[in-house]
């Protein structure tokens, strides 16, 4: 009833609340959850006890680096749909020099992995579970460069409440009950059945909600990484060259070893010289403005560059005036996406290997013009296809006659009464985010994957291997720029955003679930500087997703029309949605789990705010 009454004011509302800091509720409805707030400090993350990890830092006297770091530990360490074998990339703000930094992190595809490889395997894409599903470890090192760069602590300090909770913690029911119904999968892998099955033989073979659950080759893979600091500190090591003495030891010693003999005993790829050679990246990320607001984001070898796109579409259009949620609006962003993800989904790709992604032209303000006059302000636009961002970067699109045939991939078979479970599955395949924020100025936002339950544990580690191979493709005609090939990179859906205004943070933010991501984060954006709502409004409001888009998971199916709606949706909007050829789906909660910072410079505080489902929260001070 909260929201049904929520969508309706919103969408009737006439009166522009100007934003001068944040009031508890601009709109007469009270959030599920109440905002956070803080002067000092403000950490959020997947898991609540992974967020006190990060208050735990930060009342030692660590900075934002430091304490997101700590929750990147313990959310690996809980297996929040992630673990250590996985997946990290970050934006960054620097005080010291008022600019963003990216980190990318993201794993490569190993020695061997190669299209003719899979296919010979009978394949369509790289498969999503397993080990050859495996690119090298990336969220370790992630971890270890933005402390040894930008962190203030050691790694023993920054690493205590992860160890703490490989010794044993009381394990959720969410990721037991997820251990549970993998089992048949976990099975398959000797390392994984011996860690994450301690009844085995039994009806229920997992852990229990509440079981004390422990991990004791992880908390040795951990306490080596923290000895050899020790080790290099004695020796007369700065904190900077102790951190990278552990993390030589994970990519280049005995753990390297037994990560790589433990992924090709079960059948996987990884070397340990695919473990030496691969490196952090920390790069410049790309940015747009959106009414003079910098919103910044990864780069092209993830989907970040989507909302982008979007914003440079969307900043053509009066929105406010169209009302939050109104047919109009939804069909606004919708065919918008549509064209962005079009994009994404045949242009992007690692930028380290040939050929060039087209990114100057996609991110054109002159090309989104030129976009948003292919919009059928009808019905929707079931064929969407590539644009030719070439000629906007003065080039000669080299795909024309390829691009005419694109698009002819599968199309889900979801059933008209509700959403396909396998394809939603793959849709909306999980994450989690850490945002982090400290009055010296640093601030944070990470959104780390993979080596998510049923996971495949390499060796005697505990570390669980990444399963993000499955989002390169096999076919360049599918797309030339994201074909697997040795040491690569693939287009992955993970996708930090940070937002200045003025030249000062204004909105740290981001969001777990796949191919959702930037398409939740766009709408959050929009709550809040088209319709004036608090961070915590913005991240409960009810949002939609289009389905339109090539899922970057799985079966890489797609859904042409498939809208999903909050059910607070009035019958009216979702009639006639229905009438401009959209597959209407409703779900009761639409809005995320998505995890944000406000920067109030009024009153010179934070504001904290995460959405109304699922475990993430934070803790502010």
């Amino acid at each position: 009833m909260k929201l049904k009454l929520l969508l309706c004011t919103l969408a009737l509302a006439s009166v522009h609340y100007k934003l001068v800091g944040q009031a508890f509720n601009n709109f007469p409805v009270t959030t599920q959850k109440p905002p956070l707030h803080g002067k000092h400090w403000m950490a959020i993350t997947g898991k609540p006890l992974a967020a006190i990890a990060g208050a735990m830092i930060f009342s030692k006297g660590g900075n934002a680096i430091d304490a997101s770091c700590a929750m990147l530990a313990s959310t690996c360490t809980m297996w929040d749909v992630l673990s250590w074998g996985g997946e990290t990339q970050a934006l960054i703000y620097n005080p010291k020099t008022k600019k963003v930094i990216a980190l990318n992190a993201m794993g490569v595809a190993p020695t061997g992995a190669t299209a003719d490889f899979f296919k010979n395997k009978g394949m369509k894409y790289p498969p999503d579970l397993g080990p050859l599903a495996a690119t090298t470890p990336g969220t370790a090192g992630g971890l270890m460069t933005m402390l040894a760069e930008y962190g203030t602590m050691s790694l023993k300090q920054v690493l205590a409440p992860a160890m703490q909770l490989a010794e044993g913690y009381p394990i959720e029911a969410q990721t037991a009950n997820s251990i549970e119904r993998g089992k048949d999968k976990i099975k398959q892998w000797p390392y994984s059945k011996k860690v994450f099955l301690p009844h085995l033989g039994e009806k229920r073979e997992a852990p229990d909600a509440g079981e004390v659950f422990v991990q004791k080759d992880l908390l040795a893979t951990l306490q080596k990484l923290v000895d050899t600091e020790t080790q290099a500190l004695k020796k007369g090591k700065t904190r900077k060259e102790a951190i990278y003495a552990a993390y030589d030891r994970f990519y280049k010693g005995d753990i390297a070893k037994e990560i790589a003999r433990g992924c090709q005993e079960q059948g996987g790829l990884i070397t340990e010289q695919d473990l030496s050679n691969w490196k952090v990246k920390i790069e410049e990320p790309l940015m747009t403005t959106y009414k003079g607001i910098e919103v910044y984001k990864m780069q092209a070898w993830t989907q970040g560059p989507v909302m982008l796109q979007a914003l440079n579409m969307l900043e053509n259009f009066d929105l406010k005036s169209m009302g939050y949620n109104s047919s109009r609006y939804v069909h606004t962003l919708y065919q918008t996406m549509n064209l962005a993800f079009a994009d994404r989904d045949y242009y992007y790709g690692d930028p380290a290997f040939a050929p060039e992604e087209p990114m100057k032209g996609l991110l054109s303000k002159e090309y989104a013009k030129e976009r948003i006059k292919q919009i059928n302000w009808e019905k929707n636009d079931p064929k969407t296809m590539p644009g030719d961002p070439y000629p906007f970067e003065g080039k000669t699109n080299p795909y024309t006659d390829q691009i005419k045939n694109w698009g002819v991939k599968q199309v889900s078979q979801r059933n008209v009464n509700g959403l396909d479970e396998k394809f939603m599955e793959e849709f909306t395949a999980g994450t989690t985010s850490v945002e982090a924020a400290d009055e010296e100025g640093w601030v944070v936002s990470i959104t780390p994957s993979g080596g998510w339950v049923p996971a495949c544990i390499a060796g005697n580690t505990g570390v669980g291997l990444s399963q993000r191979m499955q989002s390169f493709v096999l076919d360049p005609k599918e797309n030339p720029f994201n074909v697997v090939e040795p040491g690569k990179r693939p287009r992955v859906t993970l996708t930090p955003s940070l937002a200045l205004k003025d030249g000062k943070p204004f909105l740290s933010f981001a969001k777990q679930a796949g191919d959702e991501q930037d398409q939740l984060l766009l709408q959050f954006f929009l709550n809040i500087v088209e319709f004036d709502m608090t961070v915590q409004e913005a991240t409960e409001a009810p949002s939609f997703k289009t389905l339109q888009m090539y899922a970057s998971f799985g079966d890489h199916e797609k859904e042409p029309g498939g809208l999903i709606l909050n059910e607070a949706m009035p019958d009216w909007t979702r009639k006639e949605l229905s009438r401009m050829g959209y597959k209407n789906s409703y779900q009761p909660r639409t809005s995320g789990p998505i995890n944000a910072i406000y920067f109030d410079w009024i009153h010179g505080t934070l504001w904290g705010g995460s959405s109304n489902h699922g475990e993430d929260y934070g803790i502010g001070w």
